[in-house]
Formats: C-alpha cells, sequence, structure tokens
C-alpha cells in the first residue's frame, strides 16, 4: 500500500480501542491494521500551510504559514491562555470565527495522561480532546458559557492541579490510574473552588468517568522524538498509538506536529 499528501492531525474514534485514521489530504488510512507491520515515510521538503495551502519553508503553531500565525484568530494567544480574550475589546482577529468557536458551550475536565490534570475543551469536541492528550481517563466535571469562562476557571484549579501534560511519561505509560479517584477529585474542586464556580454562573457535571484504551502492543521504555526536519525517512514497526503519536521501533513521531507536511506512506 503506498499513499501520498499533506498531513493533518490524525482522526480518532472512541471504540473499544481507539480508532485511529491517518489524513493524507483527502485520504483516510485505518491505521490500527498496521500494529506489528513495518511502515515507511518519506519527505520531499515540501510543506503547505493547512489554512492558505501555500508552499513555505518552516511551518508555525503545528501547520500554518508565519502570516497565518500572525493574523489568524486560530493561531492567537487567546487559544492558549483563554483568559486573555479580548474579544470584548473590539481587538478580536476574527470576530466570526470567535463567535463560533469561543462563544460555545465549553467543558471543563480533569484527565489522567502523565499524571491528574485539568483541562478545557469545546462541549462538541469530547472526546475527541482527551483521545488527543493519550488521556486513559476523563472526567468532564462543570460546563460553562464560553471559553474565557472555562480558563478563568482553569488557571485557579492549575493551583492545585497541573494543567500540562509530560508527553514522555504519557508515552510510557508510566501512570497507575489506581491511584487516582476523579470523582473524589471532582468533589474536591467543588468544595475548594466553590466560590469562583458560582461566580462564574458554572454548571456542576455529574457525569461517568470516560475509559480509554489506546492501540499499543508496546510501550517504548526510552523516548526517541522523531522529526521530518531532522530525517526525510522515518520506518520502523508500528508498535503503538497514542495521543498523536505514532509509537515505532525506531522512535515516536507527533503527526499533528507536522501538519501541512507533504509525505509518502507506504506500509
Amino acid at each position: 500500500m503506498k499513499k501520498s499528501g499533506n498531513l493533518l492531525k490524525m482522526k480518532t474514534h472512541l471504540e473499544d480501542t481507539v480508532r485511529y485514521e491517518l489524513r493524507l489530504g483527502d485520504e483516510l488510512i485505518e491505521m490500527n491494521q498496521f500494529l506489528g507491520k513495518d511502515i515507511h515515510f518519506h519527505f520531499d521538503g515540501v510543506i503547505n500551510c493547512i489554512s492558505t495551502g501555500e508552499k513555505i519553508k518552516k511551518s508555525y503553531n503545528q501547520g500554518y504559514s508565519y502570516k497565518a500565525f500572525q493574523t489568524l484568530a486560530e493561531c492567537d494567544i487567546c487559544i492558549v491562555k483563554p483568559e486573555l480574550c479580548h474579544y470584548a475589546k473590539g481587538t478580536c482577529r476574527d470576530p466570526k470565527w470567535g463567535e463560533s468557536h469561543c462563544f460555545q458551550p465549553h467543558i471543563v475536565y480533569l484527565a489522567l495522561s502523565s499524571n491528574v490534570k485539568v483541562g478545557i475543551t469545546r462541549k462538541s469536541q469530547v472526546p475527541t480532546r482527551w483521545m488527543d492528550q493519550g488521556a486513559t481517563q476523563a472526567l468532564a466535571i462543570l460546563e460553562v458559557k464560553d471559553r474565557k469562562t472555562a480558563g478563568l476557571i482553569e488557571i485557579e484549579i492549575a493551583k492545585e492541579f497541573s494543567d500540562r501534560t509530560d508527553w514522555r511519561k504519557m508515552l510510557k505509560g508510566e501512570l497507575d490510574e489506581s491511584n487516582f479517584d476523579l470523582p473524589f477529585l471532582r468533589d474536591q474542586i467543588y468544595e475548594t473552588f466553590g466560590d469562583i464556580i458560582d461566580d462564574l454562573d458554572a454548571k456542576d457535571l455529574d457525569g461517568e468517568i470516560i475509559d480509554i484504551k489506546y492501540p499499543i502492543l508496546e510501550h517504548p521504555k526510552k523516548v526517541t522524538s522523531l522529526s521530518f526536519d531532522k530525517k526525510s525517512d522515518i520506518s520502523g514497526k508500528l508498535l503503538g498509538i497514542k495521543g498523536q503519536y505514532l509509537i515505532l521501533s525506531s522512535g515516536v513521531i507527533n503527526m499533528r506536529k507536522h501538519q501541512g507536511y507533504f509525505v509518502e506512506f507506504e506500509a
């Protein structure tokens, strides 16, 4: 099998084991079928901006040209730090985009990836966000009206719980889930941060834990990062897929980081 096209982040489907599809332009390639088999990527040096399609020498923010990075709303600092939303000041880069993406119901959640962490995502992105992060368990704890509100709550909770994932630990699968009780931690958050939760009109959620299992034959004992920026040909036996990473016998590669790269895939 041989296919080529511009990489986009892998599509995920929550099933008994997460089902992954590699995206090469308009092509969707089922990846779980290649577990235990040799795969090969060849990058010929061409990168296209995932927004404009223009040919670029270097990508920014996982797939954009520098101009797009500087001008598009989806690349603004408030996407990374939603508490800095400046829509109300009339300076949003694209108010219509902001209204359709940021002024939508958002979820505050707890997840287990490299450790227990707090995060936020659009309600419509549940459970995709959790699979993209490589979380093995996740629990939605609050619902709010927009992204800024979710961000204001997140920065408060993050004083007690990390809001970051150690991707190396996540890929090694070192976390012992039995040491964490997400419903108990949720109740602690309700008690500790009750005032800000009430002030920001957040809705308590009482849903169940989502367990997520990834297609992995073998976790890497040592994480060696692979990149098309350093090596045009990347090959190896596919040992697993977690988050947006392919775990190969030769190392691991973050597919989302290489969005816009034109590659040939062979299996």
